[in-house]
């Protein structure tokens, strides 16, 4: 008998783990090459697994939710078998009548093989009971946390492991001197009787607002990737002061430009020209000139970005949100602004990114004038410092100076806002940074070729 390994692929670079969020098979059904098997889900994007061969599928090895480490064996293919036809009564994957001493038996083993094979680089090996993911342990090392501390922490994922979310709100509470191993507690506190704590601000307090559903109001479940994006907004709203400067943009010359060179263009490059590769291009080329605003905050430390890698943010058929990021921007010319930027959304769209595709951000873009609104106060990308949202683009009377005075004339104008961490970015650098996109936009060559 001829069978094949599926396992969980490599999702990206820094990706040492996945979760099974869907199986579209069950044991015995017949498979042909490349059709999707089942859904898996990172801490960044979802994705789709195919079948690289024929057959039927003889073994599932793990279910929907659970965690699986790179390289390990999900699932077999009988590239000889013929289906028997049997619906899976009785075999899939969400059936809770199956052997659990014999699950439990695997699970156990599995997390022991995870454990084993998994360590920090040769940097510092940890020897305690619990497995720390590759992006936990790349926050605590940004945040100097030793494993010590991450004992400590307690997980709300999958068999209590910590979650990114997890390190991330312990990062908040131990700046505000609120975690239980903060080194502000003294050694013979334990010997103490603890005082009962003053009343806290409310903003400290964990409750939520209680909402209650009106008769025939209807409630949905937010999905995970929801769910994901409203954590990181909140997290972002919490751990930076958000500052919002704007500037109205004529950029009559670009669109005068765009509107002769549309056509040649796409004929030239095979890509659609778009606004936002010339926006993307315009805030490389002021990331160079501002490097203070493509840096990331740790602690009381500033890091400064190597590298300008820029984020645009892609609305989903499904309502949500993601960002896709074009790295080494500055050192890209328009018609390859324009490639990457058409390719990293359409494969957006079709659920196709890649893990690699959404990580390593230093700036992001949000095109508010897509949806033909003005203005807007985007929230920042942590650890990012700073986002910019544009505008959409309205023909508007303005006042022009020429040599002959002043005249009105109708001009293409928008909107450029800019928020940014008020920890690493002053209202000053803010400023002049968004004036040099600004300025860079309105200084096109309406007479410059493609």
């Amino acid at each position: 008998m001829s069978t094949f390994d599926i396992v969980m692929p490599k999702m990206g670079e820094s990706v040492e783990e996945a979760t099974i969020t869907n199986w579209f098979v069950k044991e015995g059904d017949q498979v042909e090459e490349d059709q999707i098997l089942l859904e898996i889900a990172t801490d960044k994007v979802d994705s789709e697994i195919p079948s690289p061969v024929a057959g039927v599928v003889k073994e599932i090895k793990h279910n929907v939710n659970d965690l699986v480490a790179v390289g390990e064996v999900i699932a077999i293919i009988d590239m000889e078998a013929e289906s028997n036809g049997d619906t899976g009564e009785g075999k899939s994957v969400d059936n809770k009548s199956s052997d659990k001493g014999k699950e439990v038996d695997e699970n156990q083993d599995k997390k022991e093989e995870v454990k084993q094979d998994k360590s920090d680089g040769g940097k510092e090996d940890y020897t305690g009971e619990k497995f720390f993911s590759p992006l936990v342990k790349s926050i605590a090392k940004e945040e100097n946390i030793s494993y010590a501390e991450l004992d400590k922490i307690d997980g709300t994922g999958k068999d209590s492991r910590v979650t990114k979310n997890d390190i991330l709100r312990y990062v908040e509470e131990k700046a505000k001197g609120k975690t239980k191993n903060n080194n502000a507690q003294s050694t013979d506190s334990k010997s103490k009787p603890e005082s009962k704590p003053k009343s806290k601000p409310e903003s400290d307090s964990k409750s939520e607002v209680k909402v209650t559903a009106d008769s025939g109001d209807e409630i949905v479940e937010m999905d995970r990737m929801r769910k994901m994006i409203a954590d990181h907004m909140v997290m972002s709203k919490r751990v930076s002061p958000h500052v919002t400067s704007v500037v109205e943009a004529d950029v009559t010359n670009l669109v005068k430009w765009r509107s002769r060179v549309k056509d040649e263009f796409q004929n030239k490059y095979g890509d659609k020209l778009t606004f936002m590769p010339i926006f993307t291009q315009a805030v490389a080329q002021s990331l160079r000139d501002f490097p203070g605003v493509n840096v990331s905050v740790s602690d009381s430390n500033i890091i400064k970005r190597k590298d300008i890698n820029i984020g645009i943010a892609v609305a989903l058929p499904t309502g949500n949100l993601i960002v896709p990021v074009i790295k080494k921007a500055d050192k890209k010319s328009l018609a390859g602004l324009a490639e990457d930027l058409n390719a990293k959304a359409e494969q957006a769209r079709k659920n196709k990114l890649s893990p690699d595709d959404i990580q390593g951000g230093t700036f992001t873009i949000t095109n508010f004038g897509s949806f033909r609104n003005t203005i807007g106060t985007p929230i920042i990308n942590q650890p990012q410092v700073a986002i910019l949202a544009t505008g959409t683009i309205e023909k508007k009377p303005a006042v022009l100076e020429t040599e002959n005075g002043d005249v009105i004339a109708i001009r293409h104008k928008m909107f450029l806002s800019l928020s940014y961490d008020h920890r690493a970015v002053d209202g000053a650098l803010g400023g002049m940074f968004l004036r040099k996109i600004a300025d860079y936009l309105e200084e096109w060559d309406v007479n410059s070729n493609v």
